[in-house]
């Protein structure tokens, strides 16, 4: 007779053991039948619940059950979300999320609004999506740090047709040739780009079940797909083209490699839309930013290159060892100067398979970088004084200079456009060697003036330098008239010069 008594004091035991079952054990993430464990007590809890309310009277009443209900979402969504956070493996969070789409199809069979729970797991969706990023950076990491950076050659039929199958490629001209035969990319390519496909497929296994529209899920794939183009791969490139032994060869290999899958990009966007079935063109959906992806590797491979290419004439002119005091220049250009020119042409025939405009911007600006550094050479200061055999010594490792630069090392430049990078030391030199500063002060300032490149300043840091040498030389200048006259017109001439520059 104490029914009030007694449906009070059900309610409100089954309300503490709802809060114990509601507890999750502290090491519930590390394992997945820690999680497999608590769903079960609770779905337990309100089975029971449910069979209650239907087969008896008053006992519980709706109110009550969703009152429960509602405490219960909010303390698992609040403990799933706190241990979710902690796992770092995404086949865990994908096993996991299949027990959160049982559980809350489970408890929406008996009535419970799950809505909650569908809304949470997108939150972990964006989670899974950070732990693929994370697994898929060492994966490209140890397919970058494994290639050799060699074309891949092929033997047979069977080889090829095996690479044409995991990369799309298509070449009349390389298929024509007989085998052996060579792929203008390396490994990583077709490795990499078969990553990216892998990668999509454990995007797509995620959305499978939670009740997503085809667009909703293709633009999961598509935003997933292109962080991991723009952050993972792009830092993933960009790593190794900015490592200290990274050579030009590898260099080349990489522009070569970005190229393809720049040009691959557009058979992902295939890929997604054949899984997806939502066409490219419907409004909303997202773009793949691979291309900005591979285009940003190249340039910084390009960059590279240059930099590159510059140190190492560097370490040859490092080897310059002039005798700015000869009285005679030699009988051919320096060691040092041949040497780096053999390395120069030696270096451009790799680039062949280099898109024209990058292997030409090298070549100029390899020139350019050398030219300035023989004037500096030349207009260093601790070099105080010089003589006109030097200068001719000197003369004959710039013609070496205009020598290769006439010989073509890199196809598609117009004319002497080349030779160019060294008209500024051939102006100087003819200048001096010939002496012709009446024809340089007259013609002064005017466009089609001979020296239009020598700038005074430069002429007037050579010319003191001569005319130490011409003092020092001889102890008896002045009984020699025409050393005196020499140095009356170095005088003149300086003279000049320096009211030039005024």
């Amino acid at each position: 007779g104490a029914r009030e008594t007694f449906e009070n004091y059900y309610r409100k035991q089954r309300r503490k053991q709802a809060r114990l079952v509601l507890q999750p054990p502290s090491n519930m993430h590390e394992t997945l039948d820690g999680y497999r464990k608590y769903f079960n007590q609770i779905v337990g809890f309100f089975v029971v619940e449910d069979h209650i309310l239907h087969t008896t009277q008053g006992l519980v009443n709706r109110a009550y059950i969703d009152e429960l209900w509602e405490m219960a979402l909010s303390k698992t969504i609040a403990a799933l979300r706190t241990h979710s956070s902690y796992c770092s493996d995404p086949s865990l969070v994908l096993d996991l999320k299949n027990l959160i789409v049982l559980f809350a199809d489970t408890l929406q069979g008996y009535g419970f609004p799950v809505n909650q729970l569908f809304d949470m797991l997108l939150e972990i969706q964006d989670q899974y999506s950070e732990t693929l990023l994370k697994k898929w950076s060492g994966v490209f990491r140890n397919i970058l740090d494994s290639d050799n950076y060699s074309p891949i050659p092929v033997t047979n039929e069977e080889v090829y047709k095996k690479i044409v199958g995991q990369f799309p490629f298509q070449d009349a001209e390389l298929e024509k040739q007989p085998f052996p035969k060579k792929f203008p990319f390396s490994e990583f390519v077709p490795k990499v780009y078969n990553q990216i496909k892998e990668f999509i497929y454990a995007c797509l296994k995620f959305s499978e079940d939670l009740h997503l529209s085809s667009t909703e899920v293709d633009d999961m794939i598509r935003k997933s797909t292109n962080l991991l183009l723009t952050r993972t791969l792009s830092n993933c490139l960009q790593n190794v083209i900015k490592r200290k032994n990274v050579g030009l060869t590898e260099l080349v290999q990489i522009i070569i490699n970005t190229t393809h899958l720049e040009k691959s990009c557009k058979f992902l966007e295939e890929f997604i839309t054949n899984i997806t079935n939502v066409l490219p063109e419907t409004v909303h959906t997202t773009k793949l930013y691979g291309t900005t992806t591979f285009k940003d590797a190249r340039h910084a491979a390009e960059e590279e290159i240059y930099t590159n290419l510059n140190q190492k004439i560097d370490q040859f002119l490092q080897l310059a060892d002039y005798d700015w005091m000869a009285m005679e220049p030699g009988s051919k250009a320096s060691d040092y100067l041949v040497d780096l020119i053999g390395f120069l042409r030696s270096t451009f025939a790799v680039f062949t398979h280099l898109p024209g405009k990058v292997a030409q911007t090298a070549c100029m600006s390899a020139c350019k970088h050398l030219s300035t550094s023989l004037m500096q050479l030349l207009l260093e200061a601790e070099v105080r004084q010089l003589t006109l055999g030097a200068l001719q010594q000197f003369n004959l490792d710039v013609e070496e200079c205009e020598q290769f630069a006439r010989s073509g090392p890199v196809p598609g430049f117009q004319g002497d456009t080349l030779q160019l990078a060294f008209i500024d030391l051939r102006q100087l030199l003819d200048l001096f060697i010939q002496w012709d500063w009446s024809t340089y002060l007259a013609d002064y300032g005017q466009p089609t003036c001979k020296y239009l490149r020598v700038n005074p300043t430069t002429a007037l840091i050579l010319l003191e330098k001569m005319r130490d040498t011409s003092r020092k030389n001889n102890v008896f200048a002045q009984f020699r008239k025409n050393e005196r006259d020499k140095q009356k017109l170095i005088d003149t001439v300086a003279k000049q010069l320096r009211s030039l520059i005024n």
